[in-house]
Parts: C-alpha cells; sequence; structure tokens
C-alpha cells in the first residue's frame, strides 16, 4: 500500500493542569498550601509525541476523539501549530475530554488523570488503512487507553504485513498490574521507549540489567529513558549510552520522555545509526525541559540539528 504518512499514532487526547512548587504533595485533612506557579496545558503522551514528531518535519497523523468542551480549542490549535495533521481527529459530545492534573517539584512529578474521551475508542475507530498507508504506528499510553489495546494484537498482525514499523511507550499502569497483553505484542514491535521504572514493572524484575536483559531477547530495539540520567539504547549486542544535554534551563519535565520518543523515531525513520537516534531523542527530550508543559519548549528541526 502507497505510504501517505510517515507517523500516526492513536492519541490519549488530554489537557494538563501542571502546579508546580518546592515542597508539594497531596495531604487530605483540608490542608491548603501555597504552589509557585501553574499552567493549562495540551497533555498525553501522544499529543506530545505527534507534536515533537510533525516539528521535525514527519507527516504525522493524531487520531482521537476530544470532548466538546473549554479543552477542546486548547488541544486543536496546540497540534495545529505543530503541524500535525487532523483529519481524523472527531469532536464528541458524548464524553469530556480527559484531564490530568500534574504537582511537579524539580525532582519528579505526580500526576492524576481522568480518562474522558480515550474511554471512548472502540474496535470500529481503528482504520487499518489508514494505519497501513503511514510508514510508522506509534503507540503510547498502552495501559491507559484499554478500549484500544484491547484490540491491538490482530491490527499489528495486518499492518506489518504491509511494512509497518512500530514503536511503543507504555507509560505507567495506573491499576499497576503490569498485564493487558502487553507480552503478546511486543514481538511486533520494532522501537520500544520505556523509562527505568516502566521496564522493571513490564518484566516483573526489580533488577535493571535483567528486565532489560529479558526484553533485549523480545525487541530488536530498546531505548531505556533514564531522566536526567539520559538513555540507554539496545541494540542486538550493541549498546549505546547517552547523557542530556547541558546547561538548559529547566521549567517542568513534562512530556521530556514523549517528545525524546518524538527525537529519536525520527532518527529511526530518517535511517540514522544508533547513537545519533538516542542523541536526537535526548537533545528533544532536554529543550522540552525548558518550556511549560508538554510542548512548548521542543525544538523545531533546525534548532535540534544545530546541536546534533
Amino acid at each position: 500500500m502507497e505510504k501517505l504518512y510517515d507517523v500516526i499514532t492513536y492519541c490519549d487526547i488530554s489537557c494538563d493542569l501542571i502546579i508546580n512548587g518546592d515542597d508539594i504533595k497531596s495531604e487530605f485533612g483540608q490542608k491548603e498550601k501555597l504552589v509557585t506557579d501553574y499552567s493549562v496545558e495540551m497533555g498525553g503522551s501522544c499529543p506530545i509525541f505527534a507534536c515533537q514528531a510533525a516539528k521535525l518535519g514527519l507527516k504525522t497523523v493524531a487520531v482521537g476523539k476530544v470532548g466538546n468542551d473549554y479543552f477542546k480549542n486548547i488541544i486543536i490549535e496546540t497540534l495545529k501549530d505543530a503541524g500535525v495533521i487532523l483529519s481524523f481527529l472527531t469532536v464528541t459530545d458524548k464524553y469530556k475530554t480527559g484531564i490530568s492534573v500534574a504537582l511537579t517539584n524539580d525532582q519528579d512529578r505526580s500526576i492524576f488523570t481522568y480518562s474522558g474521551t480515550n474511554d471512548a475508542f472502540d474496535k470500529d475507530d481503528i482504520n487499518i488503512d489508514v494505519i497501513a498507508s503511514s510508514r510508522h504506528l506509534h503507540i503510547g499510553s498502552y495501559f491507559l487507553m484499554k478500549n484500544f489495546t484491547r484490540n491491538l494484537l490482530p491490527v499489528l498482525k495486518d499492518v506489518k504485513r504491509n511494512g509497518t514499523t512500530v514503536s511503543l511507550d507504555t507509560n505507567w499502569d495506573p491499576d499497576e498490574k503490569w498485564d493487558n497483553g502487553i507480552w503478546s505484542i511486543l514481538p511486533y514491535v520494532d522501537v520500544f521507549l520505556p523509562n527505568e521504572n516502566e521496564v522493571k514493572a513490564i518484566t516483573g524484575e526489580s533488577n535493571l540489567e535483567k528486565a532489560i536483559n529479558l526484553l533485549r531477547k523480545e525487541i530488536p530495539i530498546l531505548s531505556v529513558k533514564k531522566g536526567k540520567n539520559g538513555a540507554d539504547t539496545y541494540d542486538g549486542n550493541n549498546i549505546v549510552r547517552m547523557k542530556p544535554l547541558e546547561g538548559v534551563p529547566k521549567i517542568d519535565a513534562v512530556g521530556a520522555g514523549d517528545s525524546y520518543d518524538g527525537g529519536f523515531i525520527y532518527g529511526y525513520l530518517t535511517g540514522r545509526d544508533l547513537q545519533t537516534c538516542t542523541k536526537l531523542g535526548c537533545i528533544c527530550g532536554s529543550l522540552n525541559t525548558r518550556g511549560e508543559g508538554g510542548t512548548k519548549g521542543q525544538p523545531r528541526l533546525n534548532e535540534m540539528l544545530e546541536y546534533l
């Protein structure tokens, strides 16, 4: 089938209310605390990934549903500004747009999520012909988008026959069961992009090295994100270790991992070697942190290549 698009992703669409503070944590008992700042931004792992991929010049399609509510315009305008193709994004009156409340400080974040329109997906929303007309399918928020992922295995079998490559970033499992058929789809994944905690949780191994070795047997390319320590990428017997950029002013880390994914997949689809793919991911992930939310700090192609 003719490849009309570079990347397609089914989006866990949401808005992020990001609350920043130095000593921030959730406590009941009617306690009130002051915070240093807040912002309302488009969220969702796949929408943030889509924005980064599109900003790097990849023809990127976002498939998803957004509620007919206050947050709709934030999401649509953010995607449009990045250059994401919105032909398969629909507005529904049946569900509210998803929202996440992120409590962040310099070191970490805690996220509270309402799924909203992400629960509206069913198998009729998965257009195999559209996926097959894309060079690459990126899957994110695997454990959150249950109605999508429970129908994913036959889709992957079909699109792989059409030459579409696949990347996966599971993100965290809110139920912390870490199953939902994940091991059945891994053989169809070309690039797996988890962080260290997700690697251990998915494999059930407390030792990171053992967990990585288990996954390396299943997937051609495994790139493990390590936050402020950069990323390690594994390909057969090869290992690439890459540090993040130094000296980047940090506002928050929301979406940094998704921007890393965008940079890495740009490198993968443009035929770069493993080291360059990892470096491109680290450039995008590092620069992401200089802006509020998941997209404001993302580089466009010329800026990313200057750092390369």
